[in-house]
Order: C-alpha cells, then structure tokens, then sequence
C-alpha cells in the first residue's frame, strides 16, 4: 500500500508498505482523506522540534471501516487519529474511533483540527461573560472562535490576513483587528474599555504573539497558549504576578471536544468548503506542501486523497 513520508527536511517521498495486520480490538481504516497539520508544515520545513525522521505523519484523517477485529463494537465511522495515517489503510484500537453520522469522510478530516480550538476554549474556562482574543485565524484558531462564540463569550480575532478575518467574523468573532495594519493595544483599549480581553487564545507560536498574549490580557486574565515557539521567548515575567495570570498549555483534545465539533457541523452552520484550501493524490503532497511553505497565510488545510 502507499504511503507519505516525510525523509528530512524539504525530501518526501511516497513509499510502499505491507498491508497492515489486523489484531482482536482493532479496525482496519481504509484512509480516505488526510489533512496537512502546522505541525506537519514545520517537519516539512525541519522546524518540528518534536518530529522524528523519516516520519509518517498525519492525524487528521476522514475514512471508512473495512474490517473489524474480534471483540470489536458494530456501527463505527472515524476521523482524527493517532500520528502516521497519511497511508491508505492503518489498523487502530477501536476505542480510537468515535462515530461521525452524517458528515462525509472530506469533512472528517477537519475535525481533529477543530477539535483542539474546541479543547484550547475549555481549558480557558470561558463563559458568557468573558470577552476571548484569539490570536491566529487558522484552522485551530477559528476552531477557538467557533467554541467562544458558542459558550456566549464576545470574540475578538487578530490575524495578518484580512480574508481568514472575513471567516472568523463568519464563524462568530464579534471584533477583527488585523495586526500588520492596526494597532493592537489601542484597538483592544477601545474594545475593552482599556480591561484587555479576560482570556487570550495564542494559536500561532511565535516570540510576538506570545509576548502579546501576555501584555495585552486583563489583570487575573487566563493565558492559553497553543502553538509553540521555535526559538526563546523573553517575558517581563513581572506581569504574571502584578497581573495575576493563569498560564494554560493546550495541547490536542479529548472525547468530548470531538464530539462537540461533530455536534456543531451536524448542525451545517460549518463552512466546510472555504476550509478546505486543495485537495491533492500522494505524488503531488511535496508539491502541496512547498506551496504552503511559501505563502502559509492564505492556507486553511489542505487535504490528501488516498
């Protein structure tokens, strides 16, 4: 069977191997659809600070059941999985798979991504009363606005780009400010009435963004940060404690954030088609994937057919 990997930094190639073996307690996935995460880009890039090499990646994944194993529940359908799915068939526990009625296996594939915004809005507590800035209009940070907007909370979204703006006000951000062209303490001054947000979303990964995170939240404001910086980061570490913040990781998600972007796309309210950037076969994955590399700001996800 084919698969992609990811040989070093800027070399992929697609590779051949067995069929997997199928245990008691697994399913064989027939691998449909396997999104490119940020996490992917940067291995791509050798900027993964985490990655092995070569490497299989892929957890973001849409497919069908072909077989089951002994000891195994009827009536599964999948998505989002384990790293290494960017193949045509993977054999997983079965508690690894959580049924998607209703939403085709393209669609599938956004949803681990999703997922993690969901789980990064919960590990910050928001409520209705919470003004949110989420820093960062990707697929996880639209995924943050979606939940904030959904718990009540006032969202406010700050990208570069002006047209995953336009999305995030489509998916439930109430303020937008784009950070190349305004000024983000004086927009936020104006927003907040000079509080700054209770809860700031980092959903990028670099020194700026979390520097800003930290200066710009409310006094016993919550931090969550979500992308991780490639290089040192310099705090004036004397705002953690004259403010009082909680400083939260988060880090992918659990059952219940699954099933709640499943809930929220069974609805239709998701626009999954301006999600999805291109789909490409394995052989034009590099190709896809250099494209990216080169203009990161205008790419939602894009999804490889198998």
């Amino acid at each position: 069977m084919l698969a992609f990997q990811i040989k070093s930094p800027g070399n992929v190639e697609v590779i051949d191997l067995d069929m997997p073996q199928l245990r008691p307690g697994e399913v064989l996935i027939k691998i449909d659809y396997v999104g490119f995460c940020g996490s992917d880009l940067n291995t791509f890039r050798g900027k993964n600070l985490m990655a092995i090499s070569p490497v299989i990646p892929g957890h973001e994944i849409g497919g069908t059941i072909e077989a089951v194993g002994d000891n195994v529940p009827e009536g599964m359908f999948t998505k989002g999985m384990r790293h290494g799915a960017m193949r045509e068939y993977i054999a997983i526990p079965w508690e690894k798979v959580i049924p998607a009625p209703g939403i085709s296996s393209r669609d599938c594939a956004l949803i681990e991504p999703m997922s993690v915004g969901f789980h990064a809005v919960d590990r910050g507590a928001v409520t209705d009363i919470d003004t949110v800035m989420v820093i960062g209009c990707g697929m996880i940070g639209l995924g943050a606005i979606v939940r904030a907007a959904m718990r009540g909370a006032t969202v406010i979204a700050t990208d570069l780009d002006d047209d995953k703006l336009e999305l995030a006000k489509r998916l439930g951000a109430t303020y937008t400010i784009n950070s190349a062209k305004e000024n983000i303490h004086e927009k936020l001054c104006d927003i907040t009435a000079g509080y700054g947000p209770d809860v700031v979303v980092e959903a990028v990964g670099s020194p700026v963004t979390y520097v800003t995170a930290v200066e710009e939240v409310a006094f016993a404001g919550r931090v969550v940060c979500i992308g991780y910086s490639k290089s040192d980061v310099t705090f004036q570490t004397k705002l953690f404690v004259q403010k009082e913040l909680d400083i939260r990781g988060s880090r992918n998600a659990l059952p219940a954030d699954f099933n709640a972007v499943i809930r929220y796309m069974q609805h239709g309210n998701c626009p999954v088609d301006l999600l999805v950037s291109e789909i490409v076969m394995p052989d034009k994955a590099q190709e896809a994937l250099q494209r990216w590399s080169d203009n990161p700001g205008k790419v939602f996800r894009i999804l490889v057919k198998f």
